[in-house]
Order: structure tokens, then C-alpha cells, then sequence
């Protein structure tokens, strides 16, 4: 009873963690903690309707998270917008996303780029759509945007899966929307691993499967697929859940050389920092 109850924690402490790494592997800095998300829905769980998201809100939020200059080039481009129509308007759209993008805000990139496939309506642009809005929700610190998010990266994906059902970019993506809370979880893996069994190579699917492996508890399984990927690309995020699989099961040697392995590739200070006093304690235990 004991040994079982020290694994759940172990389990809770390692999807908290693998969710600070990820807020923050791509951020250059110190990064600002994340937001409670404690009223995300769980996995499966994500209701039918959700609020629609405020661009111009979004967009506040992120001016003031870049410089003046650009918050000042932004505002003209969506005074612009905002008073265009036809193919300027989705040409200006599009300049948005990019502008967006470019200062690592992408919710506002996300939505204008939706904007985009909603007329352009091709399999290229809800791919682009779906990619993003997913980004979006991996990295937003807004509790309150993560459903709507969701809800529209599945949309987006839906309507490539929907013109083309064999594109595995697009399989792929609608497969983690489901196991992220886009209805039954089992629905999403069977998605993901038809793709896994046509592309066995393709790290998106292959890393959606070990996430889902270390969140149901099969750390067996995700260590065997986090191996795999790294076979595959080696990268800090991978060998992070790898770590993480091995501690969870007590293998500790075989997590600090994971995590070092994650520390080595990433070079971020803050997760240096985190791996070392993991580290330290793990070599403790040994």
C-alpha cells in the first residue's frame, strides 16, 4: 500500500514537472511561474462549448509582454485589418500570425492564422492552424484559454483529417487533441499509434504516446518509447520524461543519467539549475 501510494506521488510530482519544462525549455530567461490550472479540465474531460477567446484582449497581453516599437507595428497592422476585406483581409491576417510569431507570442498568432484556414479552407492552412493553436495551449499560462484552445486545434485538425484522412500531420494532431481532453483518451492512442505503425519514426506521435504512458502510470511503456525517440532524435525533452519514467519506477542511477542527458542538450539555466538539485537528491538514494 505504501510502495503504491509513494508511486501516485511520484507520478503527480513528475507531471508537474514535465509541465514546467515544457513552459519553459523554449523560453530564453528566467520565466515567470505558471498560472493555477487546477480548474483545467482533465483528459476527456474538456466540455462541449467553450467561451470564445477575446482577440483583442490577447492582444493587450501580449503588447505589453514586447516592445513599444513592435506593439506599435502590430496595432497598425490590426487597425488595418480591422477595417480591410476579401484577400486583404486574410493577407493582413496572415502578416499578423507571422508578426505574432515572430515575438513568441502565439495565441494572437494562432487566432489570426485560423482566420486564415477558415477562408482558405486548404489542408495546408488548417494544418498551420491546428499546429499552432496547439502551441498555443502547451504554452499558455492562462488557465481559462486552455479549453477553447483545445477546442479549436481539434476543429482545425478535424477539417484536414476531413480533406485528407491519410495525412498523418494532420492524424497526428487531431489523435493529441483527443487524448488532451477532445473526447475518450483510447479514441486519440489508437489514432496515434495507426500513425506510429505507418511512420514508426514520427517523434510527434511517438512523444504524445510516452506522455500518455507516464500520465496512465506504464512507465515501462514510456520508458521503452522515450528510448525509442531518442534513437530516433535525441533531444532534452525526451530524455526529461525518460528521467522521469526511470524515477518513478526507483531506477534512480539510470534517471541521473537521463537528467544530465536532458541538462547537456537543453542548456537552459533554469532547468540546469532544477536537474542539479534533482540529481543531488536522487544520488542520495543510491
Amino acid at each position: 500500500m505504501s510502495n503504491t501510494r509513494s508511486k501516485q506521488i511520484i507520478l503527480v510530482s513528475a507531471v508537474l514537472l514535465l509541465v514546467v519544462f515544457l513552459f519553459t525549455r523554449d523560453i530564453k530567461g528566467l520565466v515567470k511561474p505558471k498560472e493555477d490550472t487546477t480548474a483545467a479540465p482533465a483528459a476527456g474531460q474538456m466540455q462541449a462549448e467553450a467561451a470564445e477567446i477575446n482577440l483583442d484582449e490577447v492582444s493587450t497581453v501580449g503588447k505589453n509582454l514586447v516592445g513599444s516599437a513592435v506593439a506599435k507595428e502590430i496595432s497598425t497592422l490590426e487597425n488595418e485589418f480591422k477595417t480591410s476585406n476579401g484577400s486583404k483581409k486574410i493577407s493582413l491576417a496572415a502578416s499578423l500570425a507571422k508578426k505574432w510569431d515572430a515575438v513568441d507570442q502565439p495565441v494572437p498568432s494562432a487566432l489570426y492564422l485560423e482566420m486564415v484556414a477558415q477562408q482558405e479552407k486548404t489542408l495546408n492552412s488548417w494544418l498551420a492552424s491546428g499546429e499552432k493553436l496547439m502551441k498555443a495551449f502547451d504554452n499558455s499560462r492562462d488557465s481559462t484559454l486552455l479549453q477553447p484552445l483545445l477546442q479549436k486545434a481539434n476543429a482545425s485538425y478535424s477539417a484536414a483529417v476531413a480533406l485528407d484522412s491519410t495525412n498523418l500531420d494532420a492524424k497526428t494532431g487531431l489523435g493529441i487533441t483527443i487524448v488532451n481532453g477532445m473526447g475518450m483518451p483510447m479514441q486519440g492512442i489508437a489514432m496515434l499509434m495507426d500513425v506510429v505503425k505507418k511512420d514508426p519514426k514520427n517523434l510527434k506521435a511517438n512523444m504524445s504516446l510516452g506522455i500518455f504512458a507516464i500520465k496512465s502510470g506504464q512507465f515501462d511503456k514510456a520508458i521503452a518509447r522515450f528510448n525509442d525517440i531518442i534513437a530516433i532524435k535525441p533531444s532534452p525533452d525526451a530524455y526529461f520524461y525518460l528521467a522521469t519514467s526511470y524515477e518513478s519506477l526507483g531506477k534512480n542511477k539510470e534517471a541521473i543519467d537521463a537528467y544530465l542527458q536532458s541538462k547537456k542538450l537543453a542548456g537552459n539555466l533554469t532547468l540546469s539549475k532544477f536537474i542539479d538539485r534533482k540529481v543531488a537528491e536522487l544520488q542520495e538514494k543510491i
